[in-house]
């Protein structure tokens, strides 16, 4: 299960990276957070079941902060 949370921090980092050759760097650092908050979870060597439960855990404040995003912050018509 470590596996897949360096697989998660690798695929952040290539976001991170992204984002910020795109000129987003708030972004960029939101990433970078993501990717240090995955890697540095994966040397833990927590139980499987630990694992899942934090991953939950991230899952549920991400939707949470997203639809929050999406439905009061995020401009009409995406800003342009």
């Amino acid at each position: 299960m470590e596996r897949m949370f360096r697989v998660c921090g690798f695929w952040t980092g290539i976001f991170t990276v992204m984002f910020y050759l795109g000129d987003m760097d708030k972004t960029a650092m939101l990433f970078l957070a993501q990717t240090g908050f995955f890697v540095l979870l994966s040397y833990l060597k927590l139980s499987e079941r630990m694992y899942l439960h934090i991953f939950a855990a991230y899952l549920t404040i991400f939707f949470a902060g997203f639809t929050y995003w999406t439905t009061f912050m995020m401009p009409l018509g995406g800003g342009h």
